[in-house]
This record gives C-alpha cells, sequence and structure tokens, in this order.
C-alpha cells in the first residue's frame, strides 16, 4: 500500500486537473497499460467499487499472458472468474455429519451428545 505522499508526488496538477480522488487515478493508469482508453470510465468504476486485489490479479494475468488479441476483453474475463472464485468460497458449505465428523474430529460431535 502506498502512502498518500507517494501519491501526492506523482500527481501532476495539468495532467490530472479532473481527477479529485486516488480510484480515479488507478481506473485511469489500468485502461492506459490496457490500452483501452476509450472505456476508461468502465475502468474507473472498477477500481471504486471492485477490491483492489482482484483487479492487480487481474492486471497481472494479462501482463504475463503471451501473443494476446485483446488485452481488456482478457482483463475482464480474469476478473469475472477471480470474482466468481471468491463468491464460491464465502458462500455456506452444506456439510453432512459424517464430513463434520471427519473435518472437525470426534470431539466436536461428542461435545453436543453429553447430557448435563
Amino acid at each position: 500500500m502506498q502512502k498518500v505522499s507517494d501519491i501526492l508526488k506523482k500527481f501532476d496538477s495539468d495532467e490530472d486537473k479532473y481527477i479529485s480522488y486516488e480510484f480515479q487515478k488507478y481506473g485511469y493508469e489500468l485502461a492506459e497499460q490496457l490500452g483501452d482508453l476509450k472505456n476508461k470510465s468502465l475502468y474507473i468504476k472498477l477500481a471504486k467499487i471492485t477490491p483492489r486485489g482482484l483487479l492487480e490479479a487481474a492486471k497481472n494475468f494479462v501482463k504475463d499472458a503471451y501473443n494476446v488479441k485483446s488485452r481488456p476483453r482478457l482483463f475482464m474475463w480474469r476478473l469475472k472468474q477471480l470474482k466468481n472464485e471468491l463468491k464460491n468460497k464465502k458462500s455456506p458449505h452444506k456439510w453432512s455429519r459424517s464430513e463434520a465428523r471427519s473435518t472437525y474430529g470426534e470431539a466436536s460431535s461428542e461435545r453436543g451428545s453429553k447430557k448435563r
């Protein structure tokens, strides 16, 4: 994570006069790196609402890709995949009792069966 002072040092008042927030700058730079300046508003919105880690992971995936026809398209595809993976991790898992016992051990199942 960058310090605010580092971000302000990079800020060019003539070039960035319409940028008020950090996410706008990040979205614009992302559009530049992907070569998709005509859709810069899309990347600014993504920078505002999407976790930065997902955007960075998708951007790095595109950077590492070789012989890509459309970098923006590959970026959006990878971002969608990462969001789906994150959603699947957060969804509650409905376990059977045998799965719970094997995961948490017999002690957890015995603890609830004792009478007081």
